[in-house]
């Protein structure tokens, strides 16, 4: 498991989302004018990211249950 490196990308990947989401959250607690437009397309980001965690999360599973 830790020398095989889909469950790295899978890590910074899951990583990436909480990095994203906390700049989010953070957005929203500063507040401001443009706040909304910028929240929106940073939890666009998000959802994306989080979509490409899941497919190296599953890709990882299938990997290393069929023994690679």
């Amino acid at each position: 498991m830790s020398r095989d490196p889909l469950f790295f990308l899978a890590a910074i990947a899951c990583l990436l989302v909480l990095g994203i989401l906390a700049y989010g959250i953070s957005g929203f607690a500063k507040g401001g004018d443009d706040n909304g437009k910028k929240a929106n397309k940073v939890m666009q980001w998000r959802i994306g990211m989080q979509f490409v965690a899941v497919l190296l999360i599953l890709a990882y599973v299938a990997v290393s249950r069929m023994g690679g």
